[in-house]
């Protein structure tokens, strides 16, 4: 027995003190409001109604129980008013890469705000981002995938100093002077045609926390010894806030996405072997029912955040292979 549903069709019959009037306000036919009230009457072990006269009129044990089964209806809907509340309130956790830019992360938040979604942002390293998915601590997130299977690509390049007294990167294609494409190949250090013969030690490479993937690493510890270059030259950053004060005193570059570097003043140029770029997936947590799919705004906005590239790869023509959806879905953020 639906208890709640027999108890909604006795309130009703007391209130309108008519078998059909209570339907015809439950929206239910009058049959099964009778079938309903009998049931709850054998239920209880006595009668509600009267039914002897022309008018329903409720019975000494109706009256008696109509408070408590009012009670139980009151309760039952601040029940359900509290279960839509919190189901409306709760917060939705955003794992996000280090290093996105504040303004771009507001907008998320406030684009969550007016669709009645409270969204907070978690900074995390990747593999704590794909945990927090599987875990379920996250809602959403950004998470690394290499680029050619990616949604989202994000253009890594190097970031260098731009002070007119720092030390020269080994190429000028990392100063900042020519925003030409960056090959491995053209760090490797070169002899500047003093007579000592020597070679000038090239500037060490330092890669972020976000680029520490396996793959990632693999990939660019290939590409740098395909390269000619020195073993060891490729070095973890640390904090990004040391990296960053190394990289404007001229003492390394920094392996990076542009917004970031922008963001810190250091200049820019982007690596021409896009295998070494960053691929992303926004992906949710998977529930009960599933995987949560995840809101178009959501993704656009989120691809804006950590730098997804809005055309086509400055190293490809328009309409090329590596011209794809990814870039399209960044720029509708």
């Amino acid at each position: 027995m639906d208890l709640l549903a027999h108890l909604e069709a006795y309130v009703a019959t007391v209130d309108e003190s008519s078998f059909s009037r209570a339907a015809d306000r439950l929206g239910i036919a009058q049959p099964l409001l009778s079938r309903r009230i009998k049931t709850l009457e054998a239920h209880f072990g006595g009668l509600l109604f009267d039914r002897s006269r022309r008018q329903v009129t409720t019975t000494e044990l109706g009256v008696l129980l109509l408070p408590y089964a009012q009670d139980v209806l009151d309760r039952a809907q601040r029940l359900g008013q509290v279960a839509r509340s919190a189901s409306q309130a709760q917060v939705r956790v955003v794992g996000v890469p280090t290093g996105c830019a504040p303004v771009a992360l507001a907008r998320v938040i406030r684009a969550g705000t007016e669709r009645g979604i409270t969204l907070a942002m978690r900074e995390l390293p990747p593999a704590e981002r794909a945990s927090g998915l599987a875990d379920g601590s996250l809602t959403y997130a950004l998470v690394r995938v290499p680029p050619e299977h990616a949604g989202l690509r994000v253009p890594l390049g190097l970031a260098s100093a731009t002070s007119p007294d720092a030390p020269e990167p080994a190429s000028t294609a990392v100063s900042g002077r020519r925003r030409r494409a960056v090959h491995l190949e053209d760090l490797r250090p070169r002899r500047s045609g003093a007579t000592t013969g020597e070679l000038p030690a090239a500037l060490p490479i330092l890669t972020l926390t976000e680029d520490e993937v396996p793959y990632a690493q693999d990939r660019l510890i290939r590409a740098a010894a395909r390269a000619g270059l020195p073993e060891g030259l490729l070095r973890p950053a640390g904090p990004a806030a040391t990296a960053l004060a190394e990289t404007l005193a001229g003492g390394a570059v920094l392996l990076c996405a542009e917004p970031f570097a922008r963001q810190h003043g250091a200049s820019w140029a982007p690596l021409a072997d896009t295998a070494l770029h960053r691929g992303y997936d926004v992906q949710a947590a998977r529930g009960r029912r599933g995987a949560v799919d995840v809101p178009d705004w959501l993704a656009a906005l989120l691809a804006a955040a950590a730098g997804a590239s809005t055309g086509a790869p400055e190293t490809t023509r328009p309409g090329s292979a590596a011209e794809d959806a990814s870039a399209r879905l960044a720029a509708r953020g």
